[in-house]
């Protein structure tokens, strides 16, 4: 869904939530709330990410780099996959098989790791991946730098199980979409489903108030219909 339309969700939930005084009502409308600030939080992440791509792409090398060695990348682009005994993530970076051992460093955390390549061309790289999706074992975790290419070996706590996903959010924001791709339904089908059901649950004046809510709503997608 469109960041427009999940910020017009948004704004309609807190406006029955300040007028909710049933606790089942509001506790439906926060998580409901916190649903869809997660999803824009994670559609702004993902323009910045793609602006910085842009920005970084557009940068002539001639000029970048001779003087840019204080300068960090932020890696974007890597691919996974898995064994019994490790999920694997290749990152590729040209000639960083060239630079001394010690400028390749990789911290490992159970839910977590980051790599930081230094004074590689002039720049610094860095990866940071939070919230992986299982635990790994700190200890079995490792990396190996390759002609073009660094391997960070997560080693998996539980061995043979198979992972679905490199982490929680990638799972979340996949979940979400499969009811788009599934059914040829409206995006904003789940938060109507939600206040159907605060409707049905609610007194007169929350009837009321969705009510008004509803009207509003879609008087204004009329206009905005008409205008176009």
């Amino acid at each position: 869904m469109a960041s427009e339309e999940l910020q017009k969700d948004l704004e309609e939930v807190k406006v029955l939530l300040e007028k909710a005084t049933r606790k089942r009502i509001r506790d439906a409308l926060t998580a409901e709330k916190s649903k869809i600030e997660t999803e824009i939080k994670n559609k702004m992440q993902q323009k910045s990410q793609k602006k910085a791509e842009l920005l970084d792409n557009e940068k002539p090398a001639a000029v970048v780099a001779p003087i840019t060695t204080g300068y960090t990348v932020k890696i974007s682009n890597y691919g996974w996959d898995q064994s019994d005994k490790f999920v694997k993530i290749y990152i590729t970076l040209t000639g960083v098989h060239q630079v001394p051992t010690e400028n390749v460093q990789v911290h490992f955390t159970e839910r977590s790791f980051d790599l930081l390549v230094k004074n590689l061309n002039g720049k610094s790289y860095s990866m940071i991946v939070n919230n992986l999706l299982k635990p790994i074992s700190v200890e079995g975790s490792s990396k190996k730098v390759k002609t073009d290419t660094v391997l960070i070996l997560c080693r998996k706590k539980v061995e043979n199980t198979r992972w679905d996903y490199l982490t929680q959010v990638e799972k979340e924001c996949k979940e979400k979409e499969k009811p788009s791709y599934d059914t040829e339904t409206d995006p904003s089908e789940g938060l109507m489903n939600v206040l159907k059901k605060i409707y049905e649950d609610g007194d007169d004046d929350m009837k009321r108030t969705i009510n008004k809510a509803w009207v509003e709503s879609r008087e204004k997608q009329a206009k905005g219909d008409t205008e176009f």
